[in-house]
This record gives C-alpha cells, sequence and structure tokens, in this order.
C-alpha cells in the first residue's frame, strides 16, 4: 500500500503520540493500529519509510474514530495525510485520506479481479506520475501519485474486506 512495504519496523527513537492526537493508546496488545505514511523524501532516505503508527485501538470503531480525531488537528489548508488501519499481523483493513476534520474512507475491493484491476490503475498512475515529474510538472506528479495512493487504499487484506465494508455502511 501506499507505494511503500507495509510492515512496521521499530525505531530507536521513542514514539509518541503527537500533542494533537489525544485519542488511543500505545498499547502494542491492542489489534488495530491506526498509521501515517510517511512519504517525504528525508523519511525514505534515512530509511524511515514504514509508516508512523499514531496510536492503537482495541476495535476497528475506535481506530476509525480515532482517524477522525486525528483529522479534526490537520490544519484547514494541509495536504491530505494518508491513514492507514492495520490489524495486530500488519494486514490493512482500512485506509482512507484525513483532511480538513474529515476523513474520506478508501472502499475496499470485492473481488481479486477488481483488485488486480486497481493494482493496474495505480501503476500507470505512477508511470504517469513519473513522465509528469520528468516535464516538470510537480504538481501533476504529486496529485497523480495521491490518487494511485489512494486506490492502493482499497487493497484491503481479503480476510477484512467484507467486514470493513460493512464497517462503512454502519459508520454512513
Amino acid at each position: 500500500m501506499f507505494d511503500l512495504p507495509m510492515s512496521i519496523h521499530p525505531t530507536t527513537g521513542v514514539q509518541r503520540v503527537p500533542p494533537a492526537f489525544p485519542c488511543g493508546d500505545t498499547d502494542s496488545n491492542l489489534p488495530f493500529a491506526l498509521t501515517l505514511s510517511r512519504r517525504a523524501p528525508a523519511d525514505l532516505m534515512a530509511g524511515r519509510a514504514a509508516p508512523l503508527v499514531l496510536a492503537r485501538f482495541a476495535t476497528l470503531a475506535d481506530a476509525m474514530l480515532g482517524a477522525i480525531d486525528h483529522a479534526e488537528g490537520i490544519a484547514p489548508d494541509a495536504a491530505p495525510q494518508l491513514l492507514a488501519i492495520l490489524d495486530r499481523d500488519e494486514c490493512l483493513v482500512l485506509a482512507g485520506a484525513a483532511s480538513n476534520h474529515a476523513v474520506a474512507w478508501c472502499h475496499p475491493v470485492t473481488s481479486t479481479a477488481e483488485a488486480r484491476g486497481v493494482v493496474i490503475e495505480a501503476s500507470e498512475l505512477r508511470a504517469q506520475a513519473g513522465r509528469a515529474a520528468a516535464w516538470g510538472e510537480p504538481d501533476l506528479a504529486r496529485w497523480l501519485r495521491h490518487r494511485a495512493d489512494l486506490l492502493d487504499g482499497r487493497l484491503v487484506d481479503p480476510l477484512w474486506r467484507a467486514f470493513a465494508a460493512r464497517a462503512l455502511q454502519v459508520a454512513a
């Protein structure tokens, strides 16, 4: 997902929940981790490309509420942040873009065939982003990469697809 490996690697520094993020817990025994994608070039070059765990939650509903709480702390003019909820085995449960006090959840694919189509489309968007960057269009390249990341957010683990889809129906 997010064009980076999704495994959560331990870091050398102490990770703390950002001050604007009051909910959740850092207990590693809780099954759902709310993570933030790190795509900044400095993070990639420093080997910190693994997602940042913002908090851990006991239920998917709590993790979804935690994502909304996190979105409320984002400045209205800031770029959207890609959030993902991972299970204990680091499988993608749900993903979305947080901005301006809300989270736009990515609806999970419903089949393997649909997942293949999403992977192909995301790959094509990334190729277009590379060409746009080469042509001196950084804004277009950034938008295309973001769109590809949102498509990747639909690639929920097959064991979680129906449950995540139902959770989004209940939340709506």
